[in-house]
């Protein structure tokens, strides 16, 4: 890496979704830029999304994508306007990126593969005229008078440009490069950062519940979240048992709220429902069928027509039911202790896994200090954000990674403009 007199006009931090889509439309715009990525090579954590299939987006209508982000919806919303689901999956077919829509309404390249998206992303910043330096750390923004000036790298050296564009990701898999640097940066520019923690994170669980059922997954498990032993929330879909606790979509999904609730001191607990799709009559009904039926046979056996085989044990262990005891020997009560059970599988969460296993991070750049239809600071001139370095966060599925396109791709057309127009009226102002 060496000196680089270049004068440009913008500046990204980030080399990831964020940062390559903004490039691409600054450079596209016209203005002189240069992608800043402190690793060897950009869109490390985009390579790895989606299981390595890259969730692009979600086919969800709008105000239901909008929900997903709670608080932060508001503030997305022309973000979204300007590049919306229906945009990206365009956008990504005439890069050759064809897509397909799956269960859950999630948007995937047609080839399953996210390195396709990585290189189709990093060629569309190159072919729109954006120089990329890898392994260029950067140490902090450089601002004189109210505005950006350019940035100063680890190394010392300086880039100058008019408009910055802080890309730099959150701090969930800091292997990737997203170690949560950006924070510092824009902390030191004078805006406050909401504090973050995991998100999409998996949960960490008391008992011995869920080290004897690690490898377990239940496909259509209902789960509700008791805060304080008040109901919040209930959602269904695939749950994973781990040797520390419970990870799978639905848990990723409701973990921003527990996390939350945690981190003020709160008490968690999951209760399960193993049998959603049978309410309490239907299933005492079907136990009554399966008890009277194989009435000779011992629980133990009898319940793996109910239920899988490692969650068999568990279930007598908890409901107290002699694994031994036949079916036709089973009292009204243990009758009813199952039949709860099933319903009613209850684990206590005790912590979350940490940022290297978090799939997004919650937290980030306060969004009132941002202007929303250009993501630019409302604090300083030239300075713009994109991305998850901002304080928005939603469940899994695809909406994160349009978040992160959409402001990249705003930023970017609006750091070109602004910049462009400070160029021309420096010259116009030049003897």
């Amino acid at each position: 890496m060496g000196a680089d007199n270049t004068q440009y006009d913008v500046l990204i931090v980030g080399g990831g979704a964020a940062g390559l889509m903004a490039a691409g439309r600054a450079a596209g715009a016209g203005a002189r830029t240069l992608v800043l990525e402190k690793k060897d090579r950009t869109g490390r954590k985009l390579n790895i999304t989606g299981k390595g299939r890259c969730n692009l987006t979600n086919a969800a209508l709008m105000e239901s994508f909008l929900e997903r982000f709670g608080s932060g919806a508001r503030f997305l919303r022309p973000a979204f306007g300007h590049m919306g689901d229906k945009d990206l999956v365009a956008f990504m077919e005439g890069l050759g990126v064809p897509t397909v829509v799956e269960r859950g309404s999630r948007v995937f390249p047609a080839s399953q593969k996210a390195g396709d998206v990585v290189a189709a992303m990093r060629d569309f910043a190159r072919t729109s005229g954006a120089r990329i330096e890898t392994d260029a750390p950067v140490r902090r923004i450089r601002a004189e008078e109210g505005a950006v000036t350019g940035v100063e790298l680890k190394s010392g050296e300086i880039r100058s440009a008019g408009a910055v564009i802080l890309a730099t990701g959150g701090a969930s898999y800091p292997a990737t490069g997203s170690t949560g640097d950006g924070y510092a940066m824009a902390r030191e520019l004078g805006h406050a950062i909401n504090t973050i923690h995991p998100a999409l994170v998996p949960l960490e669980t008391g008992g011995e519940a869920a080290p004897k059922l690690q490898g377990l997954s239940l496909y259509n498990a209902g789960v509700s979240v008791f805060i304080n032993g008040r109901k919040k929330r209930r959602a269904f879909g695939e749950l994973l048992f781990t040797h520390f606790g419970v990870s799978g979509p639905v848990i990723l999904s409701l973990s921003g709220e527990i996390v939350a609730a945690q981190l003020q001191g709160h008490e968690v607990e999951l209760r399960l429902d193993l049998k959603p799709a049978l309410e309490e009559t239907k299933l005492e009904n079907r136990l009554l069928r399966e008890l009277d039926q194989r009435g000779g046979q011992h629980m133990g056996n009898l319940l793996r027509g109910l239920l899988p085989r490692k969650l068999v044990a568990v279930c007598l262990e908890q409901t107290g039911i002699p694994e031994d005891r036949t079916g036709n020997q089973v009292s009204a009560r243990e009758r009813k202790a199952l039949r709860t059970w099933l319903k009613d599988f209850r684990i206590p969460v005790t912590g979350y896994r940490s940022f290297f296993e978090a799939i997004v991070t919650s937290g980030g750049v306060r969004l009132k200090e941002v202007d929303p239809k250009s993501m630019g600071s409302r604090l300083v001139q030239g300075f713009y954000f994109a991305g998850e370095v901002l304080d928005i966060a939603a469940d899994t599925g695809g909406y994160n990674l349009q978040a992160a396109f959409s402001t990249g791709s705003l930023a970017g057309t609006s750091a070109a403009q602004y910049a462009l127009a400070r160029h021309s009226e420096t010259a116009a102002q030049s003897p």
